[in-house]
């Protein structure tokens, strides 16, 4: 099948938040980029990876609970624990080895969707398995 458009503009998830200012400063500060801002709509950039919010209205309460994570890539995963830490955000779930060749951590996100910070294991033959 041909490329229709380029594999980061392909699928990008749309998240519904009770707080587009709220949901906007905590991604932020996590260090996704801004590109764009429209009334109640959002895009964020992660390297070439988008992500849109879109605020509800009239606001809703978050959801009573967890709905999923989004995980994110890094080299520098122990960089990003710091960065975590140095907020005082709320961790899930502290930094883990998988035996899926990933060592990952877990931080509460706004609107019930977690973020999941991941790296691969450091091994002679590169990053292994996919998960």
């Amino acid at each position: 099948m041909a490329e229709y458009v380029p594999p980061e503009q392909q699928l990008v998830p749309a998240l519904y938040v009770s707080n587009l200012e709220r949901s906007g400063a905590f991604y932020r500060q996590l260090g996704f980029e801004v590109l764009r801002r429209d009334g109640i709509f959002m895009e964020l950039r992660w390297e070439r990876a988008a992500l849109f919010l879109v605020e509800l209205l009239p606001p809703s309460a978050p959801p009573p609970a967890v709905v999923g994570n989004l995980r994110i890539m890094v080299a520098d995963l122990d960089a990003h624990w710091r960065r975590v830490q140095e907020l005082g955000l709320e961790v899930v779930q502290p930094i883990v080895s998988r035996p899926y060749g990933l060592r990952e951590f877990t931080v509460a996100g706004p609107d019930g969707l977690n973020l999941r910070f991941a790296g691969w294991i450091k091994n002679p033959s590169g990053p292994t398995g996919v998960e």
